[in-house]
Formats: structure tokens, sequence, C-alpha cells
């Protein structure tokens, strides 16, 4: 599995989010809001809105912000704002690629914020489709319980593979599989600790611990601005080396 996504699952673990919990609830907000905007406030009939809801459910954001969202998105409530969204590719320390899915009121920004953060971290943009083939939708959960039966309960509901990673299982999925999946292994008592739908890199740029520490400083870099939404990179580095920059 690639770095970024140890790097998401070990900071889910270790609560990290936990400091810029008011800004993790307002980019999933955000992204509720831009799905029910374009498909409507009904995650049975909105598979992205279901998605979007599922990962605000992963991150403990409250109900009452979830429904919030899916009205304003929806027009219920009459405040909403309409998202642009859109994708930078480029490349970071290492050679590393880098996907970031962006969604903005204010592209102008968006793309000045980004172009910045890229280039105060060593990396340099791309043009479009530079490197957006190397990376795939998948669904991606996260689950701990008996080997046996996280595995056979997630393949039986149609998951595609299911991976060791330290103490937790991540099972990987068709993007549309992933709700069902994840509410079989619900349904069979198996811990759930995050579901999404990510970007799953089809090859892997190995890095030692000073190139993880400078990829991850990008990531961070990225992430903390308000109009991205998630960050896809497709470096790999050794798990201890993910705890021990993990704190």
């Amino acid at each position: 599995m690639a770095g970024h996504s140890k790097w998401a699952n070990i900071k889910h673990r270790k609560g990290r989010q936990d400091a810029a919990r008011g800004k993790l609830f307002a980019k999933l907000a955000k992204g509720i809001e831009a799905a029910a905007r374009q498909g409507g406030g009904d995650p049975s009939m909105n598979i992205a809105l279901a998605n979007a809801i599922d990962k605000a459910k992963s991150n403990s954001m409250p109900n009452d912000n979830i429904d919030r969202a899916i009205k304003r998105g929806s027009g219920e409530s009459g405040d909403g704002v309409e998202f642009e969204e859109f994708w930078y590719e480029g490349y970071g320390p290492g050679g590393v690629a880098f996907y970031v899915h962006c969604l903005t009121d204010n592209r102008n920004r968006a793309s000045s914020d980004v172009r910045v953060a890229f280039t105060r971290n060593g990396g340099s943009l791309g043009e479009p489709g530079s490197v957006g083939y190397l990376f795939e939708q998948k669904g991606m959960i996260v689950a701990k319980g008996d080997e046996d039966e996280v595995m056979l309960t997630a393949l039986d509901a149609g998951a595609e593979d299911v991976r060791e990673s330290g103490d937790s299982y991540e099972i990987i999925t068709a993007a549309s599989d992933m709700p069902a999946v994840r509410a079989a292994l619900k349904d069979a008592g198996v811990e759930v600790e995050s579901a999404e739908v990510t970007q799953i890199p089809s090859t892997t740029i190995p890095v030692d611990a000073a190139g993880a520490e400078r990829v991850l400083r990008m990531i961070d870099a990225l992430e903390d601005l308000d109009d991205v939404q998630d960050v896809y990179a497709n470096f790999d580095a050794d798990d201890e080396v993910m705890e021990q920059l993990a704190g």
C-alpha cells in the first residue's frame, strides 16, 4: 500500500486530526455539500453523497453537521455555495507523484495556494494528465478484528483485496461497492476504523526516512489549504519510518 494511505491511517489512529478538527469538518462538509448539489440530497440515489457521508462519519463528524451540509447542497436551507471541482497534478521530492483534489469557490485563490505549496516544498506542478493515469479510484476500508472473519466477510461482500497493515486490515473495493462492504463488516461485528473512496497508485516510489519526511511535509502543507480536499501521493516507506514520523 502506498505510503500516503499508511500516513492517513496512522494519523487517524493516533488522533492527529484532533488539533485541526474544525478545519477537517469544514472540508468534509464542503464535500457533502458539493455532492448533494450535484446529485441531490438522497444518499440512496447519490453514490457520491453516500461516500462523502461515509467519510465524514469515519472521522466522527456529528450528524447535525452532516444534515446541515446536505440541506445546503440540496438547496433546502437556501444558503449553499457553488463549488468548482478540479485536480492538480505534479511531482514532489524524490520524484513522487502528487494528485491533489480541490473544491473551491475561488479558483484563482486555490490555484495560487497550491502552486506555492508545491514550490516551497521542493515540488513542481505538471500538466493535466501528467500523473493522474498513475492513480485509480477505489474504496478503502480500514478494519480491525479476527483475520479470518475480516477476510471472509469482506471478500464475500465483494471486496477485491484484503491486506494486513500493522494491527489493522486494509480492504480494497470498487468505489461503488465500498458502502456495501462496509455495511457487511459492521453487521458481522467487525470494527471499522475508516471507510472512504480514495485514489490508489498503480506504482510506488520507495523513499527512506529523510525522503518520507520531505514528502509528508509537502502533504501536510497541501492538506492545510482550505480549498484542498484530498492529497494522494505514490510514495512508499517502511511502517517503522511512518510510525516514527507520526510522533
